[in-house]
């Protein structure tokens, strides 16, 4: 996609989508899902950002980028839908294709409609052909979209798509916005109707991102959650490249989980795929109110096992650790782990923590106890009166030390804000850091925030 569009439909798409608010959003009964479906590298998550108005599904040059069904909340001309990036489908796929493969025929069977895209430039190949025979049976509404229609020439070119039986081809180019707001007011005509107004909106699922390093078993424990295969697994790291939401209901209660890509290092080093599935990864710990980071139990704690942790304490969201495949944990893992944690974790010893198996089910019931002890961390708030009793009562027990013959004095306190605690203390000097941790460590122990960051910041009458 590029900034200068020539094209007026393209340029009023980006309009829809900047302007939208989703806080004023009619929001009545489950949105209509659209799937997008076509062979690898014709165009689709380019196409799925064009629509969206942004650059959310992973785009790169190459084919098979995506390979999970990624859903994203999307809009035209009032209208709510879900539309989900599918992986390149292809015939007689085998290994990790044929998981890929299964993923988008899986999406284009639970779509309301279905977006069949190909490759005008290189016109109907026999995998396209196969692809229509497999819509057909899914028996759900079929647009046929012609992707990389530049120019009038290559529209009247598109025309040769008759031939694939699925009526009149929209020629689009995804990239450049040609053609997009035909084929979204075509989209509009076949979603199903709306449903009656019920009233606003009250509330919604908890978002939870499941984050990690390659491999550590985020998508398994995502199908094992959600009891169904939502998520392509390979033993090869790095399958999931865009993250993955899905409705999981888990304790009786219905959360929103979102499966992330593998950060293998930091967003500034990575290139290609990977660099933009970090700024995924990334984005989706900011949109989370909970992170789940999965370790791998069966390896010692590495420094990138570390640095995510440390990724969704200064991004200020709730954390759960999950240490995964437990089920390969025997009596000496499990002494050394200990020693692990103390010595890797020690920065960290508000977070809770979980020891599960995605691959046989052990203990994947306490998540649900452990997310919503975190979320009500994050979101206490503790009354100004009996913050400031308890704070005299400590400053008393424990003063800060005498420096340049006196010391500062903690005048006044007060909760900031939630989501995640906020703490200001409002002093006559500077305190030494040593001393606001170990204020922040006595606050733990009375009020708890067991799950949730909690941030101190200090506000001196005079500076030192």
């Amino acid at each position: 996609m590029t900034d200068d569009d020539q094209w007026s439909d393209g340029d009023d798409l980006w309009l829809e989508a900047d302007d939208q608010d989703p806080a004023t959003e009619d929001d009545q009964g489950p949105a209509p899902v659209v799937a997008v479906v076509g062979r690898p590298n014709v165009g689709k998550s380019t196409l799925v950002n064009r629509i969206l108005g942004r650059r959310q599904a992973v785009v790169e040059d190459v084919p098979g980028v995506t390979r999970d069904r990624v859903a994203y909340d999307a809009q035209w001309a009032g209208r709510r839908f879900t539309i989900v990036d599918t992986g390149g489908w292809m015939p007689d796929a085998r290994d990790r294709a044929a998981a890929i493969a299964a993923q988008a025929e899986i999406a284009a069977t639970t779509a309301d409609v279905i977006l069949f895209v190909v490759d005008a430039t290189v016109g109907a190949l026999d995998e396209d052909e196969a692809a229509v025979r497999m819509l057909r049976r899914t028996h759900k509404p079929v647009i046929l979209v012609a992707n990389k229609v530049d120019n009038q020439a290559q529209e009247l070119e598109s025309a040769s798509l008759w031939s694939l039986g699925l009526g009149e081809p929209y020629p689009v180019s995804a990239l450049h916005g040609r053609g997009s707001g035909d084929l979204l007011d075509a989209l509009l005509a076949a979603l199903p109707s709306p449903p009656p107004e019920t009233g606003p909106r009250t509330g919604g699922p908890r978002r939870v991102a499941l984050v990690g390093r390659p491999n550590v078993g985020k998508s398994s424990l995502l199908n094992r959650l959600a009891q169904e295969e939502r998520a392509v697994v390979d033993p090869v790291a790095g399958t999931t490249v865009d993250p993955v939401d899905s409705l999981v209901a888990i304790g009786g209660e219905t959360w929103l989980l979102v499966d992330t890509a593998g950060l293998r290092r930091r967003v500034g080093t990575a290139s290609g795929t990977e660099y933009y599935a970090s700024l995924r990864t990334a984005g989706a710990i900011e949109a989370a109110e909970v992170a789940v980071v999965l370790l791998d139990a069966s390896e010692p704690i590495s420094e990138q096992d570390q640095r995510v942790i440390g990724m969704v304490a200064e991004a200020g969201r709730a954390l759960v650790i999950a240490f995964n495949k437990w089920d390969l944990v025997d009596a000496d893992r499990r002494r050394l782990l200990e020693k692990e944690i103390e010595r890797e974790l020690r920065r960290i010893p508000w977070a809770i923590r979980v020891n599960v198996s995605a691959r046989t089910g052990r203990a994947v019931e306490k998540l649900a106890p452990a997310l919503r002890t975190a979320l009500a961390s994050w979101e206490q708030r503790v009354p100004t009166g009996r913050l400031n009793q308890w704070l005299t009562a400590v400053a008393q027990a424990t003063p800060h030390p005498v420096r340049s013959g006196r010391a500062p004095k903690i005048l006044f306190a007060t909760q900031a804000g939630t989501r995640p605690p906020r703490f200001a203390l409002f002093t006559s000097a500077p305190l030494d850091a040593a001393y606001v941790r170990f204020v922040e460590r006595r606050l733990r122990e009375e009020f708890g925030f067991e799950g949730s960051p909690v941030s101190l910041s200090v506000r001196p009458r005079k500076k030192g």
